[in-house]
């Protein structure tokens, strides 16, 4: 911009005193130059001329306009947090619904009411910027794996790559543990199991007191009575906790397929591996957790969450990915509930009983109500954390052996020492 201020500014001497000609001449110069439209090229020009001090004084800004007021961002902002903070693409169709479900339970002030209408309104691109101030102090940290090589079982169980997901049916989910080990992976603490179906990103979890083999199928057995429809098929990780001679009887004796991801291919089970993220450490952190009370809360928290992220938050799928050079484009589909995709794509797959029971129990629950009964187990787990105060973390108990302390150099034979190995008679 300057340089076309600049420009525009070099013809100004000539313009009063040109003829018809000549200032046909001059514009031609400056919109060749500039680029700009020959009206705004002789507008810019006349603006000059009549304020020449115009080229360097700043520009005054432009005062904001601001179509909704506070009260109507307040509003927005309980719908918020009361969905756990999604973006606004997430929560822009969830917003109708959690609106009409704050109504029916009598919590909308007459106040809050008479904006109801602006906040439906607003579109997603609104929402993030009027929700960025809520934002700012959110933070995200860092776990550790838990994953283990299984045995040679592995053999037996057929791999599944992430290119094999897309045409998928409800009943295909992909399952995963983490560990609460709060930074010291030493001693024993608990693992939530999580397990996501891949058609509608309903998930369910559930925590365990530890990996063992037997605990985990049973676990999942338990996970297995929650969803809402038939699991025909189920895929791990290589972890030791999955890939054992006791998930692999169960599963065929319920005729589950089983199937597992490449080794160090976080990405064979990318939808499970989100999850671990937005529904588990989003809701209890990296603390500890390794105490009966502790497990106790976890088990009463996750019906809750269940409720809260199938029925009423919305999630988006990926529809296509495409890489030009360097840069990666996505695009996704309109966001939707998980309840929502099911009852609407894939409703012939569900029992007239399970549809009617999900449709009362999202029209009964009172989401503002559950959001309080979520934040106050989560406040009994961090008062929980805080009493144990911080983890310091330990050195494994076998970690001589891991630093090769305990493995002598290799010496090199001496000029006069033979090397030849002596034999054994005959």
């Amino acid at each position: 911009m300057a340089t076309r201020r600049a420009v525009t500014q070099a013809q100004l001497a000539k313009w009063p005193k040109a003829s018809r000609a000549e200032k046909s001449a001059i514009l031609d110069a400056v919109v060749q130059l500039t680029g700009w439209h020959r009206d705004h090229a002789r507008k810019a020009i006349r603006t000059l001329l009549a304020d020449p001090d115009r080229a360097t004084r700043p520009r005054t800004a432009r005062e904001p306009v601001r179509t909704y007021d506070d009260a109507t961002v307040a509003l927005l902002a309980r719908c918020w947090a009361i969905l756990d903070g999604p973006s606004g693409k997430r929560l822009h169709p969830a917003v109708p619904d959690l609106l009409s479900n704050l109504a029916r339970h009598g919590r909308l002030t007459p106040t809050e009411q008479a904006v109801v209408e602006a906040v439906l309104r607003m579109s997603p691109a609104t929402i993030d910027r009027r929700l960025a101030p809520h934002r700012q102090g959110l933070v995200a940290g860092k776990g550790l794996s838990h994953t283990r090589p299984g045995s040679l079982l592995k053999t037996s169980i057929p791999l599944k790559t992430w290119a094999e997901w897309n045409d998928t049916i409800p009943g295909i989910i992909q399952i995963d543990l983490v560990g609460h080990e709060g930074g010291d992976n030493n001693g024993h603490f608990h693992y939530t199991l999580d397990a996501t179906d891949v058609a509608t990103g309903w998930t369910e979890t559930i925590t365990v007191k530890s990996k063992g083999e037997r605990i985990v199928a049973t676990a999942l057995e338990q996970l297995r009575l929650r969803f809402p429809f038939h699991i025909a098929g189920i895929h791990s990780d290589n972890g030791s906790e999955f890939i054992n001679h006791h998930l692999l009887r169960w599963t065929t004796s319920n005729q589950i397929s089983f199937s597992r991801g490449r080794a160090s291919h976080s990405n064979d089970q990318a939808h499970v591996e989100q999850k671990n993220w937005s529904i588990v450490r989003r809701n209890v952190g990296y603390y500890r957790y390794d105490t009966p009370r502790e497990l106790d809360l976890l088990n009463q928290l996750w019906p809750l969450i269940s409720i809260q992220t199938n029925l009423f938050l919305p999630q988006q799928r990926l529809i296509s990915k495409t890489r030009t050079g360097a840069r990666v484009q996505k695009r996704h589909d309109t966001a939707a509930t998980p309840m929502h995709r099911l009852l609407t794509d894939y409703s012939d797959l569900v029992h007239d009983h399970d549809a009617r029971h999900l449709d009362t129990l999202h029209r009964d629950t009172d989401v503002e109500d559950l959001k309080h009964r979520i934040a106050d187990i989560q406040g009994n787990l961090l008062e929980l954390a805080r009493r144990r105060g911080a983890v310091q973390r330990r050195a494994k108990t076998n970690h001589v052996y891991l630093s090769r302390r305990k493995i002598s150099d290799p010496k090199r034979a001496n000029p006069d020492e033979s090397t030849t190995q002596t034999k054994r008679a005959s």
